[in-house]
């Protein structure tokens, strides 16, 4: 991808590519997450008729499940022009070297108007962030059931009493682990380091390790050979 391609050019490029991947010849496993895909873009096309491009951030930490709902929010926005692609990072307090490196990657590489806060309950980092941009009135979030809080979440599903008040969207929500992998790996899209060492799901240095499930007597298999969904977390604290 070239460094001057425009953020209009890039949202034509990834719309092409996933409407390629949905024409697919389906294999059991790839019809699933195909019909994941058409169910999320139709979310995310709701969001955008609904709260409009301004209206509109994505809360993005480099993660695997971010990372799919960044390349369907860009195909979504192939015919809407966008002048920016609005984003928050939230930054863990001891994070990975590789996280990082991955996100200033990402932001270069997908034209991400990226406000980062460090170190922050996410909470209040979300207070300040809808303070300095009180047009924003829905995030969307890149949640899955099997994440903590995740089973009773409904894909537009305001915030909760006590924090600051929006709409927060979630169109990836029903993806399975299998779904995010099929999709980054048909895709070819570029992912977090980590993931090759074991990780299958990111916090920080204190929190997280290789999972142990993929441990072998060589060191430790990519996170896409996870096949359990329960599994996911197991190297979280």
């Amino acid at each position: 991808m070239r460094p001057e391609t425009t953020l209009q050019e890039l949202c034509v490029q990834m719309h092409h590519r996933v409407s390629e991947f949905l024409t697919r010849e389906q294999n059991q496993n790839l019809q699933k997450t195909q019909r994941q895909v058409r169910v999320s873009l139709k979310i995310l096309e709701e969001a955008i008729s609904k709260y409009g491009l301004d209206g509109l951030s994505l809360s993005y930490n480099g993660g695997k499940d971010c990372l799919v709902l960044l390349i369907l929010y860009l195909s979504a926005l192939h015919n809407h022009f966008p002048a920016r692609l609005r984003a928050v990072h939230i930054r863990t307090l001891h994070p990975f070297t590789e996280v990082d490196e991955f996100v200033a990657e990402s932001q270069r590489t997908y034209c991400l108007q990226l406000v980062h806060y460090q170190g922050r309950p996410m909470r209040e980092a979300f207070a300040d962030y809808l303070h300095a941009h009180p047009e924003i009135r829905a995030v969307l979030v890149g949640t899955r059931r099997a994440d903590p809080h995740g089973s009773q979440l409904k894909y537009f599903h305001r915030t909760d009493r006590g924090w600051p008040d929006f709409v927060r969207i979630h169109p990836v929500i029903d993806w399975h682990y299998a779904d995010v992998w099929n999709f980054i790996r048909e895709l070819d899209v570029p992912y977090c380091s980590l993931y090759d060492r074991g990780y299958t799901s990111l916090g920080g240095t204190e929190d997280t390790r290789p999972n142990p499930v993929l441990k072998r007597d060589w060191g430790y298999a990519p996170a896409h050979e996870l096949e359990d969904d329960d599994m996911e977390r197991l190297g979280r604290d």
